[in-house]
């Protein structure tokens, strides 16, 4: 079972966030599905989790709800993680839950990067602020970011991005349980052999 975590940091109720979130995850289940995976599919909504963020960066231990979510990434096979553009990056909100991760809790985990905003303008944000925040936190950011504009939805270019993605992932997903399942001590030639030539 592929355990897909969803991470989305839209602040009003529907999102664009949301609704690119759950474009994404759709195209991952179904990409990963016809690679022979079962998916599991659980969602992060952090506008819920806003207060115990904020307790979690105040007193050092998550709790509740917010516990669940950070054991949920720390064991997902791979993350989708979205985020408003403000400011000319990601929304605090967003920021404020990886930082509450344990710092190896991404190791490896391949990330599907994304963003909205209003205004294409602000693309680049996937590059100068999410590809850095996950390379630093030793995940495996996938190549492809998809970013939405308000004018993205709907077109025809915003479904070839997240189909590309989508298959990106599930390449990632597939090589990455292909390396944990090799085992590097199964076939080990004894050291006095090595020595003897």
């Amino acid at each position: 079972m592929t355990r897909l975590v969803v991470v989305t940091a839209g602040l009003s109720n529907p999102s664009s966030t949301r609704i690119l979130a759950d474009q994404l995850a759709a195209a991952a289940v179904s990409s990963l599905e016809a690679a022979g995976r079962a998916v599991d599919v659980e969602v992060v909504e952090l506008r819920d989790l806003a207060h115990a963020i904020t307790d979690n960066l105040l007193t050092g231990f998550p709790a509740g709800a917010l516990a669940d979510a950070v054991a949920s990434v720390a064991a997902a096979d791979a993350v989708i993680a979205v985020t408003p553009v403000f400011s000319a990056s990601y929304s605090g909100l967003f920021k404020s839950f990886f930082d509450v991760l344990d710092a190896d809790a991404l190791d490896g985990t391949p990330v599907l990067m994304a963003g909205t905003a209003g205004t294409p303008r602000h693309s680049l944000v996937l590059e100068h602020a999410l590809r850095p925040l996950f390379s630093y936190l030793h995940a495996a950011p996938l190549p492809t970011a998809v970013f939405a504009a308000s004018e993205d939805f709907g077109s025809r270019g915003l479904s070839d991005r997240v189909e590309r993605a989508a298959g990106e992932l599930t390449d990632a997903v597939l090589r990455r349980r292909q390396l944990h399942a090799v085992d590097p001590y199964e076939d080990v030639t004894p050291f006095e052999q090595l020595l003897n030539g």
